[in-house]
């Protein structure tokens, strides 16, 4: 899940290359929701066996409530810092 700042506005996306996705939400290079919202900062990530397991996943956190999602970030990322350091 990528923010937009501390409980901002969030994306949920799925991807089989996340260095090289965040990268392209942080400098802009993909187009919509992101760019528009400034949504850059990666705030919460899994890792799935399968792609269709993370597909599956996404389209269930895209169901739940934002206050789920805040609840699920801020489990493992209570400050909300930007973890794209962590995962290059």
């Amino acid at each position: 899940m990528l923010a937009s700042s501390f409980r901002g506005v969030l994306y949920t996306g799925v991807t089989s290359d996340l260095v090289k996705r965040v990268w392209e939400h942080k400098n802009d290079v993909t187009g919509g929701f992101t760019r528009r919202y400034l949504v850059h900062k990666l705030v919460w990530y899994e890792v799935h066996e399968t792609m269709e397991g993370a597909i599956g996943r996404e389209k269930a956190l895209k169901r739940w409530k934002r206050a789920w999602k805040i609840e699920l970030i801020e489990k493992e990322n209570s400050a909300w810092l930007d973890l794209y350091g962590s995962i290059l």
